[in-house]
C-alpha cells in the first residue's frame, strides 16, 4: 500500500477521496506501526522516561486516531453498506490492539517505573495525570488477571464492540425504514407551513406526489406536536417508540432485544473478572462519584424534590385537555400535542412564532458573537475545504492574540443515512510536536429541519439550545492549552463532568442580551419582540417537573440495570424500567413502548451506568453560571476564569478541583433547582 491512501494524510481528512476499500489497509498499517513503536521503545531502553516511551507511543496512537476518526465519523453521517462493512471489519482489530496494550506486562512495568522515578517529579501536572490514568487503565484492562482470564477479557471486549455497532445499525435501519405518504393535505391538518413544506420536500426527494412523514426527529416531533389527527399521531408514535424492537410495524426485523441482554451480561462478567460486584461499580472508577449509593441518593433526592411539581404539571395538562378538548384519557401520543395547546392557551406562546426569530442565518453568527464576548474569540468561515456533504461548513477559531486555537466542521440538518441526535466528536486532538502545536479539530453534528426552498432553516428555541450545548463540548475540545493528547480537550475528563461545558453554554439562550445577538425575524430582520421574550421567560419552566422526572427515569433505569444485574435472572430490562417509572414517572407509556431498544446512549454510546452524568453535570453548570448571574453574563473577568480554570485545563486535573478553582467552593444543588423553577 502506498501513501496515496487518503486516510494516511497528515492534514485534515480528505473526505471526498475516502473509499471503503481504503479503510482496512490504512488501519492495518497504522496498527502494525503502533505495535512496532511499543516494541522498539521497550527493547531500546532499560530506564524509561516520558521522551523515550510515552511520547513516541502517543505519537503513533495519534496517527491511528486521526485515521479512525473520519472512518467512524463517515459511518455515522454518510452510512452505506460498503462503509458499514469496512467499519465493522476494523472493530475487532482495534479492540484487539486496545486489550493487547492494556494487558502488556512489560509496558505496564515501564509506566510503573516512570511513576516511581525521580524524573516523574519533574513532569508537569498533565504528564503526571496521564501516567496515573494509564496505571488505572492497565488495572481496568485486566493486567493482573491470569492468562485464561485475560483471554476471556479480550473476548468480552471484542464482542461488546461488535454489539454496540450492531445496536446502532439496527436503530438507524429501523428509523430509515418507516415513512408514510399523505396525499390529502387535510390529513396533516394542524401542521405549520414550515413542517408541511418539509414533508412536501421529503416526498419530492422520493419522487412522490404529496407529503411524506418519516421517523427523522424533525418530522416526528412536528407530527406529535401539531397534527390534529389523533390516529395519525398514534400510528407515528407507535412506529417511533417501537424502533428496533419486537413490537410495532417492523416487529422483529431489526430487533435489539438480544443485543441488549447480551450487552448487560458481558458488562457484568467483565466487572466480575476485574473484581467488582457489578458494572456500575466498575464504571465509577473513572468518574467523580465514588460509590453507587452516592449516585442513587443524588437521583432520588432530585426526584423527591421534583415529583410533586411533576404530578401537578401532569394533573394540569389532563385537566386542560379534558376541559377544552373533551379528552379524558390522555395517551402518550397526546402529550406533546396538548402540551403545545396548553402553552399557547396560557402563555399565548407558539413555537412556530418563536422559530420565525431564530433562522440559522442569525443563530450561528449570534453563537459566535456570544463566545467572542465571553472569551475574546474570533470565528471565521473557510470555504475551501474537503467535505462529506454539500451542507457542511468549516470554521476557524482565533483568540484575542491572533493565535489559531481550533477548527470545526458543522453539519446541521437531518437526512437519511445519518445517525439521529446531536453530538460533538474529536477529529484531531491538541498536542505538542517537536516544533509546533497540533491544532484541535472538532465535528459538530445536529439533526435540525433543513431549509426549504429559498428560506433559511428556522430553529425552535430547543434546537438553539442544542446547538449551544454541542458548541460547549466543542469549545472544551478546541480551547484546551494542554500539550499532551491523553488529557487535552475532553480526553481524560471524568465522564460525569464532561457535560459541564456543554450544559453551561445553554444558559445564554435565556439571556436577553445574548438573545439580541442571535435572533431576528427571518423575513424582516426585526428583533425578537419584548412581549414574545416575556412569554418565553414565563413559559421557560412550563412542565419543568415532568421534564426533570423524565430525565431521572432514564438515569435511574440506566444505573439500576447495571447495578442490579443478576446472571440468573437476566437483564430484567423492562421489569426494572417499570419499577423506576412507578417510582418517579408521572406519564405511563403504553405496553408497546420499547424505549430501551433505542436508548443508544447506554447501549451504543459511552453512557453505560453514566447517564446520570447529565444531571450531575447540570448541578455543576448551573452553579458555575450563577457566578455570571452575580457578575454579569458577559463579565470578561468571569469569562476568563471559566476559560482558564475549566476549558483550557481539559482532563489535566480532577474535575472537582478545577470547579473549586473556578467557583471558589464546591457545587450546591440550589442553582439547578432555581433554574428549573423547582422549589428546594
Amino acid at each position: 500500500m502506498t501513501l496515496s491512501n487518503p486516510l494516511l494524510a497528515t492534514t485534515l481528512p480528505l473526505f471526498s477521496k475516502i473509499l471503503p476499500e481504503h479503510i482496512e489497509p490504512a488501519i492495518d498499517r497504522l496498527l502494525d506501526y503502533a505495535r512496532a513503536v511499543v516494541e522498539r521503545q521497550l527493547h531500546a531502553n532499560t530506564i524509561y522516561t516520558w521522551d523515550n516511551l510515552i511520547g513516541p507511543i502517543e505519537n503513533a496512537e495519534d496517527q491511528l486516531n486521526k485515521a479512525w476518526s473520519p472512518i467512524s465519523h463517515l459511518n455515522a453521517v454518510l452510512n452505506s453498506d460498503a462503509l458499514r462493512e469496512a467499519y465493522n471489519a476494523c472493530l475487532p482489530k482495534l479492540s484487539d490492539y486496545s486489550t493487547e496494550m492494556g494487558q502488556n506486562g512489560p509496558l505496564f512495568k515501564a509506566y510503573r517505573s516512570i511513576a516511581a522515578s525521580d524524573a516523574y517529579k519533574t513532569l508537569d501536572n498533565a504528564q503526571q495525570k496521564i501516567i496515573q490514568n494509564a496505571l488505572r487503565d492497565f488495572k481496568l484492562s485486566g493486567i493482573d488477571l491470569d492468562a485464561e482470564k485475560k483471554q476471556r477479557y479480550k473476548e468480552i471486549s471484542l464482542e461488546l464492540s461488535n454489539l454496540a455497532s450492531k445496536y446502532e445499525e439496527n436503530l438507524m435501519d429501523a428509523t430509515n425504514a418507516w415513512s408514510k405518504l399523505i396525499t390529502d393535505e387535510q390529513g396533516l391538518a394542524g401542521l405549520p407551513p414550515s413542517a408541511l413544506a418539509q414533508a412536501r420536500q421529503t416526498a419530492e426527494s422520493e419522487a412522490q406526489d404529496g407529503w411524506m412523514i418519516t421517523l427523522q426527529f424533525p418530522s416526528y416531533i412536528a407530527v406529535m406536536t401539531y397534527a390534529d389527527n389523533r390516529e395519525l399521531r398514534r400510528e407515528h408514535y407507535e412506529a417511533f417508540a417501537t424502533r428496533a424492537s419486537d413490537q410495532g410495524p417492523y416487529a422483529g426485523r431489526w430487533d435489539n432485544s438480544e443485543i441488549m441482554e447480551r450487552t448487560l451480561a458481558l458488562r457484568h462478567e467483565k466487572a466480575l473478572l476485574l473484581g467488582f460486584a457489578n458494572y456500575a461499580q466498575l464504571s465509577l472508577v473513572a468518574k467523580m462519584a465514588e460509590q453507587p449509593q452516592e449516585v442513587i441518593d443524588f437521583l432520588e433526592d432530585l426526584a423527591d424534590k421534583s415529583w410533586r411539581q411533576a404530578r401537578r404539571d401532569f394533573s394540569e395538562l389532563c385537566e386542560f385537555a379534558s376541559k377544552h378538548y373533551g379528552i379524558g384519557d390522555l395517551q402518550a401520543w397526546d402529550m406533546s400535542y396538548y402540551s403545545e395547546k396548553m402553552r399557547q392557551h396560557y402563555y399565548q406562546l407558539s413555537q412556530e412564532e418563536v422559530k420565525a426569530y431564530f433562522p440559522i442565518t442569525r443563530v450561528l453568527p449570534g453563537l459566535f458573537a456570544v463566545v467572542e464576548r465571553l472569551y475574546g474569540l474570533q470565528i471565521t468561515e473557510l470555504t475551501a475545504f474537503d467535505s462529506w456533504h454539500p451542507e457542511v461548513r468549516f470554521f476557524q477559531i482565533h483568540d484575542k492574540t491572533g493565535q489559531l486555537r481550533g477548527q470545526f466542521y458543522i453539519d446541521l440538518y437531518a437526512r437519511p443515512k445519518k445517525r439521529g441526535g446531536a453530538w460533538m466528536d474529536d477529529c484531531v486532538g491538541r498536542r505538542k510536536n517537536k516544533d509546533s502545536i497540533q491544532i484541535p479539530v472538532a465535528y459538530l453534528i445536529c439533526n435540525f429541519t433543513p431549509p426549504t426552498g429559498d428560506e433559511p432553516a428556522l430553529l425552535t428555541h430547543d434546537e438553539v439550545t442544542t446547538l449551544f450545548h454541542e458548541f460547549g463540548h466543542g469549545l472544551h475540545h478546541m480551547l484546551t492549552q494542554i500539550d499532551y493528547l491523553g488529557v487535552s480537550g475532553i480526553n481524560g475528563v471524568e465522564w460525569d463532568a464532561v457535560e459541564l461545558p456543554s450544559q453551561f453554554m445553554e444558559n445564554w439562550c435565556w439571556e436577553k442580551d445574548a438573545l439580541a445577538l442571535m435572533s431576528g425575524h427571518y423575513q424582516t430582520g426585526g428583533p425578537l419582540p419584548e412581549c414574545l421574550f416575556g412569554k418565553m421567560l414565563a413559559a421557560k419552566n412550563f412542565q419543568a417537573g415532568m421534564i426533570m422526572v423524565r430525565q431521572l427515569e432514564f438515569s435511574l433505569f440506566d444505573f439500576r440495570v447495571h447495578l442490579e444485574y443478576d446472571p440468573a435472572k437476566g437483564g430484567r430490562i423492562y421489569e426494572i424500567l417499570a419499577q423506576v417509572r412507578k417510582q418517579v414517572a408521572v406519564v405511563k407509556p403504553p405496553k408497546i413502548n420499547r424505549f430501551a431498544h433505542s436508548f443508544s446512549h447506554i447501549f451504543a454510546g459511552g453512557y453505560a451506568a453514566g447517564y446520570y452524568s447529565y444531571k450531575w453535570a447540570e448541578v455543576l453548570s448551573s452553579d458555575a453560571f450563577s457566578l455570571f448571574e452575580e457578575k454579569g453574563i458577559f463579565d470578561p473577568e468571569t469569562g476568563h476564569a471559566f476559560l482558564t480554570h475549566i476549558l483550557e485545563k481539559g482532563g489535566s486535573g480532577n474535575a472537582m478541583d478545577l470547579f473549586v478553582n473556578f467557583r471558589g467552593r464546591k457545587p450546591t444543588i440550589d442553582a439547578l433547582l432555581r433554574h428549573s423553577g423547582i422549589e428546594a
